[in-house]
Order: C-alpha cells, then sequence, then structure tokens
C-alpha cells in the first residue's frame, strides 16, 4: 500500500521525531563511560549487573580508593551515585511500552472499522490473543534478561516489535518500491487481501505481527523495577516505576485519539497502521543507539550491598517458587493483578461503557478514553512520588483501592429518576484511572522491597502474568456479563436504578482484594538496607560534578 501523508499523519510523525529528539539532546557526559567486565572470583558477580570500570572524563567509577591491598574493589567504600543517563533510559523504556500498548488497543476505538475489514474477527478477540502471548512471553524475560542483560533484551524486544509492527500494515509505509519487489506481507497472498481491500494486510499477517508484538511487550513492562534498581535513587524509585510502568497507558490514549480520528474506513486503519509501524521504527533506532546496559556505579545503598553479598539470581522457575513463599508478596500480587485487570478491562470496553452513559459521539469518547488513560499516568508520577517520600505502601494502596470501589458504581448504574449523567461518567472515569492505575507500579516496587535482594525482573514478571492472565479471562466473561442489567430497588420510584453485570463483577474483585490487602505486614527489607547504610545522608550526583568543572564538590540528592 502507499501511506498518504495527511496533515494529522504528519502531526504523528513530527510529535515522535520530536521526542526521538528531546531524548538525544539529553545525553550526559558520561554516556561514554566504557564497562570493564571483572572476572577474578572475589568480585565477580553473577547475573545481570556486574560493577568494575574505568575512569572517564570527570568521573570517578573506580579507582584506588576503592581498592583493597589486592587490587579487588571493596565495595564498602563506594557512594551511591546517579547519572542524568537514567533520564534517557526511562524516556526510551516508556516510548517503547508506550508504543506496545498503542498497538494492543490500536482498534479498540474503531471496533467496527476492524470488523467489517475484517469480515469474523473481532477487535475484542485480537487484544485477547495480545494479551495471551504476552502472559506466554513473561515467563522467558528474567532468565533472557540475566542472560543477555538489560541492553541486549530491550534492543531485541524493541527490533521484534518493529518487525511486528510491518506484519501489520505491510512495507508499503515505505512506498512502492519493497512493494514492486514483491516483498513484504501485503502482496504475500493478494487473494486474502483482496477480500479485505487494497491497502489492508490479510488477517493471518495482522494475527502475525501482533503476536510479535505481544511477545516484545513484557520485555517493556517486566523491567521498570529493574531499571529503577539500577539507574535511579532510593527516593526515585516508585516515580521512576510508575512512569514506565504506566507510560503504556498513554500508548492507549493515543490509540483512541489517533485510530478515532483515521480508522474510520478500511484505507483509513490501513493508513493508521502504517504509521504505528513508522513511530515504532524511529523509537528503535533510537533505543539501538542510546539505551544502555547499567551505570558506571550503583545508585542506591540497598544496590551496593547487593553487590557486597554476591547476591546471584536464580532461573526463572526456581525464583515464582522462592517469590511465593516469601511472607507478604502475595499481597502487593492481588493488588497489582486487580489494578492491571480493571484498568485493562475499562479500557477494551471504554466503547460500550460511553454509549450506555450517554456519550454517544465518537470523539467524545475518544477524548474520554484518552482522558482515563493520561489520569492514570499522572495519578502514579504523583501518587508514586508521595509513595518515594513517605514508604507509606499499604496506606496509599488500601487508599487507592476505596476510592477505585466509589469510582466503579457511575460507569454502570442509571438512577432511573435522573437518567443517563454523562458528565458524572465521565468525571468517574478520570478518577478511576488515577486511583486505580497508580496501584501498580506502587506494588511493584513494594513486592521488590519486601522480596529484597531478590531479581526485580523476575517479582514484575509474576505480577504481569498474573495481571495479563487474569485480564484475558476476564475479557469474554465481562462481554457476557454487561449484558445484564440488574435492577435496584424497584418498588421505590425515587431510588429505583439499575446496574450492568460488569461493573459489578469488578467490584467484587476490588472488594475481595481490600479485604485481603488489609491483612499485609511484612518489614520493607531495601528499604531498611538503604537507612541502615546511611542513604538518609545523601546520593553522589556524579553528573553536577562534570557540569562544574575539574575539582567541583559533588551535588546530593538530599533523602529522607
Amino acid at each position: 500500500m502507499m501511506l498518504s501523508i495527511s496533515r494529522r499523519n504528519a502531526l504523528v510523525l513530527i510529535l515522535t521525531l520530536t521526542g526521538s529528539a528531546i531524548v538525544s539532546g539529553f545525553a550526559p557526559a558520561s554516556t561514554n563511560l566504557k564497562p570493564i567486565r571483572l572476572t577474578s572470583a572475589p568480585y565477580a558477580i553473577t547475573g545481570k549487573r556486574s560493577l568494575g570500570y574505568s575512569k572517564s572524563m570527570n568521573s570517578i567509577i573506580v579507582d584506588t580508593r576503592l581498592q583493597s591491598s589486592n587490587g579487588d574493589i571493596d565495595y564498602s567504600k563506594m557512594e551511591p551515585k546517579v547519572y542524568d543517563q537514567r533520564w534517557i533510559q526511562l524516556a526510551y523504556l516508556s516510548l517503547l511500552a508506550l508504543l506496545s500498548d498503542w498497538i494492543c488497543f490500536a482498534v479498540a476505538a474503531a471496533p467496527s472499522t476492524y470488523e467489517a475489514a475484517y469480515a469474523g474477527h473481532s477487535a475484542a478477540s485480537l487484544i485477547d490473543i495480545f494479551l495471551f502471548t504476552n502472559v506466554a512471553s513473561c515467563f522467558i524475560v528474567s532468565d533472557t534478561v540475566k542472560k543477555y542483560g538489560l541492553e541486549t533484551a530491550i534492543k531485541g524486544a524493541s527490533a521484534l516489535m518493529a518487525v511486528g509492527c510491518f506484519f501489520r500494515s505491510g512495507v508499503g509505509v515505505f512506498g512502492g518500491f519493497l512493494g514492486a519487489l514483491g516483498v513484504g506481507a501485503a502482496t504475500a497472498d493478494p487473494a486474502a487481501a483482496a477480500q479485505v481491500g487494497a491497502d489492508l494486510v490479510p488477517f493471518w499477517s495482522v494475527l502475525t505481527g501482533t503476536i510479535m508484538v505481544g511477545a516484545a511487550q513484557p520485555f517493556f513492562q517486566c523491567t521498570p523495577p529493574m531499571l529503577s534498581a539500577t539507574w535511579f535513587a532510593s527516593d526515585e524509585r516508585a516515580t521512576s516505576t510508575a512512569i514506565a510502568l504506566n507510560f503504556n497507558q498513554i500508548g492507549i490514549a493515543t490509540a483512541f485519539l489517533v485510530g478515532g480520528e483515521m480508522a474510520t474506513s478500511p484505507d483509513g486503519l490501513a493508513n493508521y497502521f502504517g504509521v504505528i509501524s513508522v513511530a515504532c521504527a524511529l523509537v528503535t533506532l533510537g533505543t539501538f543507539a542510546q539505551f544502555q546496559n547499567e551505570p558506571p556505579s550503583p545508585p542506591s545503598s540497598s544496590e551496593i550491598e547487593k553487590l557486597m553479598n554476591g547476591e546471584e539470581e536464580l532461573p526463572f522457575i526456581e525464583s515464582v517458587g522462592k517469590l511465593l513463599a516469601t511472607p507478604g508478596f502475595i499481597f502487593p500480587l492481588s493488588a497489582f493483578i486487580m489494578s492491571i485487570a480493571i484498568t485493562n478491562i475499562v479500557g477494551a470496553f471504554i466503547d460500550e461503557v460511553m454509549k450506555r452513559g450517554g456519550v454517544t459521539d465518537q470523539f467524545g469518547i475518544d477524548m474520554a478514553g484518552a482522558g482515563f488513560e493520561v489520569g492514570i499516568l499522572v495519578g502514579g508520577i504523583l501518587i508514586g512520588g508521595f509513595v518515594d517520600k513517605t514508604k507509606k505502601y499499604k496506606q496509599v494502596t488500601q487508599a487507592c483501592i476505596l476510592a477505585t470501589m466509589v469510582l466503579l458504581v457511575p460507569l454502570g448504574l442509571t438512577e432511573h429518576a435522573i437518567g443517563k449523567e454523562p458528565l458524572l461518567l465521565v468525571l468517574a472515569l478520570l478518577g478511576l484511572g488515577m486511583t486505580a492505575g497508580p496501584i501498580q507500579p506502587i506494588n511493584a516496587e513494594l513486592a521488590v522491597d519486601v522480596t529484597y535482594p531478590s531479581d526485580e525482573t523476575a517479582v514484575e514478571s509474576v505480577q504481569q502474568i498474573g495481571g495479563n492472565l487474569v485480564s484475558a479471562l476476564l475479557v469474554p466473561i465481562v462481554e457476557i456479563a454487561a449484558k445484564q442489567d440488574y435492577q435496584l430497588l424497584p418498588q421505590v420510584p425515587s431510588l429505583a436504578s439499575d446496574i450492568r453485570g460488569d461493573v459489578i463483577l469488578l467490584l467484587a474483585i476490588s472488594i475481595v482484594t481490600y479485604f485481603y490487602f488489609s491483612n499485609f505486614d511484612a518489614p520493607l527489607l531495601r528499604t531498611i538496607a538503604d537507612s541502615e547504610n546511611g542513604e538518609a545522608e545523601g546520593v553522589i550526583d556524579v553528573d553536577s560534578m562534570q557540569a562544574d568543572g575539574e575539582g567541583a564538590e559533588p551535588k546530593l540528592l538530599t533523602r529522607r
């Protein structure tokens, strides 16, 4: 197919290019540090992280002051340091997460267009296939990262996602040149393509691409806690995890805004898939150019302690057994599953939720859906920042679950005396995003805290497996429950109302989770390690030394 570049297509591409340029321009002077792998037995660290670096420019990484008499690194003399590169790492992981869920929910804003183009295949079933593939891939993320390192794993997954995108769009996005050569899924089966339209690839190609992206996504969803632990200081971790974990919600919001505008016809759907492919290719190129494996030195006392103790990471299956047996782990797991299930279900069925609540125009539906997803990110940043400072994981989680219960009700309740209330519905939806969404990053960090010094990627993989598996299993159940309408107080006209079955189901899940999570009572082992090692005094900002010139005193990032 030929991709027609309209003004809205150009806007999406310009935004993507601008984001890449911003990331490129943010690279600090220390990004040319070259790691030297240590192999001597006394200090070699197995698993995903190992330290031992040369001096570069003004950054003092490992020098004679950190070495014992026999040349080994004395980790007890290390001080926590952070580098500006951490923001570039976070930016790329967040953008990749955004793209992966944009692709997952690409047709959620225009299910009728997709179902008209691919007769016999529903938008909900395509999302379900994506989620089941995601669950299967979660089982290999931890071991892959441990074997090849974070950098290689993320770059490989980004390449897999980019290829998957072109299976969904065809290679006509590059123009007619490759198509004329007979290269690409769009020309692989002309008879099948003719059934859906000249510019659309056949369904098998869409399905193949969806599975590829579904397999890549866990590498962006399961690694934020590891990225936070490896690159960010102790009072930045919940915020960075919230950004990386919840930035995928911006991808869903983009699906509603861009998809709702572009995917109004089969040709529009084809162009829409092409825009996604180009955006994914650009971010993948940036990832290959700038994403790094690990910083020159640890950002927190707890990470230094892990190095001192020579902690080894178990194979994933063994890690799962150990995590499930750890006191306190099941509680944040249950809260995480509840949160991701509710946000996934509401996002997948936003069209139906809005229409039955009185919001019927497509633009209004798209804006409401986008607002819900943006609310998840904003809430995660604000509430995550509070948890970073206070470490009140339990109290904040309980408050968010209670708010979720209250805000779910307007999504399915209609009071007969008043009728439909679109404004209340939209406000409840926005509030739900800001309260239900943050439960995920907060409890990802809580799970890592109570299981310290566990493998952060294994922790998040277990949570993602549980959350996405439950979401996938709930999709067909919610489709059935949404058709059930239960009358409340029909004998009292002034109070008579009805509520939909899908909302009752989600309410039940949140109520059970609240009472179960209330039993959480486990020590915050990582927080204790940070406190005992004096991190309350400060963490060195290495890049501030470089900015101030040779011999400048390092700046401290003030702690609790």
